[in-house]
């Protein structure tokens, strides 16, 4: 898996991107949030859930069914917003959505694990890309704070940073003005 920290800079970056309005910046955070979600699943460690199983890590968590799921409960909370601080319906729903399913696209460019099970239930099958450059994260937090967490971070700076880095700049160029929209008091 990448990291939560890897996870969160792409969804931030995708919220920023779709939400450019400042008004918006608390979804950038919560997007952030969905982007690191599906790894929830690590808890069947502890509960002595298999890898492999449905409900074990790069499961049903990390299926574009989950993304959808998680976009439909947003899409609910959206409505207990205030009305002139609600994002586009529409526009929340898929950046909720690619927030969360960017979790198992990043997870199938790692170097390790089973792969991702994009189409669970329907499919149990593991899925890596070819390109598969990040390097996969340590499990737990003592195992991440060391020489590999730090080759983990080093990776992601690249492979998730540079590019995140490269979209916000481009969108800045393509509209100046945008990222520069400030809520009325």
């Amino acid at each position: 898996m990448a990291s939560a920290f890897g996870h969160a800079a792409l969804g931030a970056t995708l919220g920023t991107l779709l939400l450019p309005n400042r008004l918006h910046r608390r979804y950038w955070l919560a997007v952030a949030c969905c982007a690191a979600l599906p790894d929830i699943d690590a808890l069947g460690y502890k509960l002595g859930v298999p890898y492999a199983s449905l409900w074990g890590h790069r499961g049903i968590t990390h299926s574009l069914l989950a993304a959808a799921v998680v976009a439909a409960i947003g899409l609910a909370i959206r409505l207990l917003s205030q009305p002139n601080q609600r994002p586009p319906a529409g526009r929340l729903a898929l950046l909720l959505f690619l927030a969360t399913a960017s979790h198992g696209l990043l997870d199938a460019m790692t170097t390790g694990g089973l792969g991702v099970a994009f189409f669970s239930p329907w499919d149990q099958e593991r899925y890596f890309f070819g390109l598969r450059p990040i390097q996969v994260s340590p499990i737990g937090i003592k195992a991440f704070f060391s020489g590999r967490g730090l080759r983990v971070i080093a990776s992601e700076c690249l492979w998730i940073g540079v590019p995140c880095l490269l979209a916000l700049a481009l969108r800045q160029l393509a509209y100046p003005k945008a990222a520069r929209v400030r809520p009325s008091a």
